[in-house]
């Protein structure tokens, strides 16, 4: 394919596609590939011009202009890149392709795995240009990603067209990132570009209109395809047809490229330039023949709603219903979409449903909203009403959604992203897969006025952000959201506020604890008579430290009953309140012994609480006399980096007034850390620690204990 010209033409003769190919009744007709790379490689740009290629849009938007078809809400607009996953399918020769656009931003990696989890293959799309230049590093964690999953792949150099474009160059450093990611696959050119009097050209290496290779084939990159595909087949007779100078028959060598593919030892590369449309029509051609159908797919691991073994649920067209909710979006008036991934049976309207997996959860009508669901909850559980193809926040009614293919149900009633939807005689639930933990808090503040506002934004939200964690800190009494980066808070506020809600980013506070330096005596005299019934309570006490986690231990020594029994728990309620509170606003004392030994009462002036504010009053008086020490939170943090960025992790930990207590390597070039690192070290660390190891590096946090702040810290 050349020009644009040649793409419109293209498109005009095909003509918009829709009807029964957006609903398969086989699901071998169905292609479902999660697309996904770097920040920047051209991926929405790529899925826009095959959406316009196949006449299922009229032309191509643009990312900068904010017009296209998977970058539709708001925040991707804002941002001009993509901030969550997006839908858009399309037919070419027959077969119905969903096209699973992912952000590149690492912060949105949950979107990432709710993609691979839709798809049967991948299309990796590198930068030409920015491949070339050493962006190997955040290629290297997304192909990790990939291989995990355990998908095939496809190469797609996009951007040919740049100018500093280096085919050779960007081909050579994926080849280093696949080995850095421990992949194993062999990376192959498909294609072959070349600048033309007309115009960039890409030139498909196998076309069916073109003659069968020999050994004797002037094409290096033809013959060293073929040689590749022989190599992998190992087919004897093929390969003497080759050695023997023969021609080898294309039909043998794409099955053959099919197979290698779909057991993932071989990568296909395509060079394409999406604007041009230069290397689209290879491109599919390459999805159709050579991308594995649903039926290749494994069997899922599956549970019984009490948690037992299920047996795994394999692909079957005629089998019951088994679905999962991959994610979970809104459309542009506000409802709740939730993409479904079908793995058996046929999902239709009307098809009698319910939720296997996390509690069953209905969320409140929005503001505005239709109160009326388009699926019911009832003694059965759902029923669907619609069953839709998606092209981003188009939705396109479809009769049903065979097994192996996607589809979008509005507004549903129950089940949110990792849930099964099954029926109702077969409860089963597929067994989930791991998402990102939020690392970085964001703390916000209301108006009193406001806070039921904020309270309601914020659940709406949970609803469809899988990695938002929504946490009132009850040593600082602050909101605090918890995010996995920048990006991420960013668009979680700014959700928030086109939600109604009035709030202020304010400071994370980090919880302190005080605790006693020695042993220290205190007297507490509550005395007052003003007249009429008054107060009187005495109480002396003795403190002394403990060991650390021992909390806060109250001993009662009286004798003779200088204090009434009935009073000594008035004593300690109020000693309890005061560590609790503090000597210092805002910082408990813990891992203290309070001893009451001695006291006075009053027959009729003593009460209850005179002894709480006496026994308040000592203890303050006690812990000013024993001096004290400042607690901090200490957390156990475990980092996994590349041995190359060993060095630069450690001495940032130490800058942290991290204390490092073991590195252990995996075996696979990266090295775990175990740390224990103060937390207001560890409010950023999230974002520091992706732009120190340019987002490679992964780490873990928990709770250890409270230790005195370090000096200098």
């Amino acid at each position: 394919m050349g020009g644009r010209t040649a793409g419109e033409t293209a498109r005009r003769a095909r003509g918009p596609r829709g009807g029964s190919d957006l609903a398969p009744d086989d699901p071998a007709a169905v292609r479902s590939v999660a697309v996904v790379g770097p920040m920047g490689a051209g991926k929405t740009t790529l899925v826009e011009e095959l959406l316009a290629l196949t006449g299922t849009i009229p032309r191509a938007g643009s990312v900068t202009a904010g017009t296209t078809v998977t970058d539709h809400d708001a925040d991707a607009r804002r941002q001009q890149r993509s901030v969550s996953l997006a839908v858009a399918s399309l037919v070419h020769r027959g077969i119905k392709v969903n096209l699973v656009d992912t952000p590149g931003c690492p912060d949105f990696l949950a979107d990432v795995r709710a993609g691979l989890r839709a798809a049967d293959a991948v299309l990796f799309v590198v930068g030409t240009a920015e491949a070339a230049e050493g962006a190997a590093a955040p290629t290297s964690a997304l192909l990790a990603e990939c291989r995990r999953a355990g998908l095939p792949a496809v190469l797609v150099l996009s951007r040919l067209d740049h100018a500093r474009a280096d085919e050779a160059a960007a081909l050579a450093a994926c080849r280093e990132a696949v080995t850095a990611a421990e992949a194993g696959e062999v990376l192959v050119p498909v294609t072959r570009s070349e600048r033309t009097a007309d115009g960039l050209v890409v030139h498909p290496l196998l076309a069916g209109d073109g003659p069968e290779p020999t050994a004797e084939d002037p094409d290096d990159a033809r013959r060293d395809l073929v040689e590749t595909l022989i190599e992998q087949s190992e087919d004897e007779a093929l390969l003497e047809r080759w050695i023997g100078g023969e021609p080898v028959p294309l039909d043998a060598l794409r099955a053959d490229l099919a197979t290698a593919v779909a057991r993932r030892a071989l990568v296909p590369v395509v060079g394409v330039c999406a604007p041009l449309g230069a290397g689209l029509e290879a491109l599919l051609d390459l999805v159709v023949d050579a991308v594995p159908p649903p039926t290749a797919h494994a069997p899922l691991a599956a549970h019984a709603p009490d948690g037992a073994r299920h047996e795994p649920v394999a692909l079957d067209p005629d089998g019951p219903v088994v679905a999962e909710v991959v994610h979970t979006g809104t459309d542009p008036q506000g409802s709740r979409v939730s993409l479904v991934r079908v793995f058996s049976g046929r999902l239709t309207p009307d098809t009698a449903l319910t939720v296997c997996g996390d509690p069953l959860r209905v969320p409140s009508p929005r503001d505005g909203e239709d109160p009326t669901p388009t699926t019911t909850a009832g003694r059965d559980g759902l029923r669907v009403s619609r069953v839709h193809a998606p092209l981003g926040a188009t939705l396109r009614e479809v009769p049903w959604c065979v097994a192996g293919d996607l589809c979008a149900i509005t507004r549903l009633g129950a089940g949110g992203t990792g849930d099964t939807l099954c029926g109702v005689e077969d409860p089963i639930g597929i067994d989930g897969w791991e998402l990102p933990e939020p690392l970085l808090p964001v703390a916000v503040s209301a108006e009193r006025s406001a806070q039921d506002a904020v309270a309601r934004g914020l659940a709406r939200l949970a609803a469809t952000e899988t990695t938002l964690r929504v946490e009132r800190n009850e040593d600082t009494h602050q909101v605090v959201l918890w995010c996995t980066g920048e990006a991420h808070a960013d668009v979680v506020l700014a959700r928030l506020r086109a939600a109604g809600a009035v709030f202020e980013v304010t400071d994370v506070a980090v919880p302190e604890r005080e605790t006693v330096l020695g042993p220290a005596t205190g007297l507490g005299r509550h005395v007052k008579q003003s007249g009429g019934h008054g107060q009187f309570a005495v109480c002396r006490i003795e403190i002394e430290p403990l060991p650390r986690g021992s909390g806060v231990e109250f001993v009662d020594k009286i004798v003779g009953g200088v204090i009434p029994r009935a009073y000594i728990p008035g004593v300690e309620k109020g000693v309890r309140a005061q560590l609790e509170s503090g000597v210092t606003p805002g910082r408990p004392v813990v891992d203290i012994r309070v001893t009451l030994v001695d006291g006075k009462a009053h027959s009729v002036d003593s009460s209850d609480q005179a002894f709480q504010t006496a026994g308040s009053l000592a203890v303050r008086e006690a812990v000013a006399a024993a001096g004290t020490v400042v607690m901090e939170r200490l957390y156990e943090v475990e980092v996994t980096v590349d041995d190359g960025l060993l060095g630069a992790v450690l001495g940032d930990l130490a800058s942290r007034h991290g204390r490092v207590v073991g590195t252990e390597p995996d075996g696979t070039g990266s090295t775990r850390v175990r740390a224990e690192v103060p937390e207001t070290a560890l409010l950023r660390y999230a974002v520091d620690l992706r732009a120190l190891t340019a987002g490679t590096a992964s780490f873990t946090r928990r709770f250890s204990r409270y230790e005195p702040v370090a000096s200098g810290a």
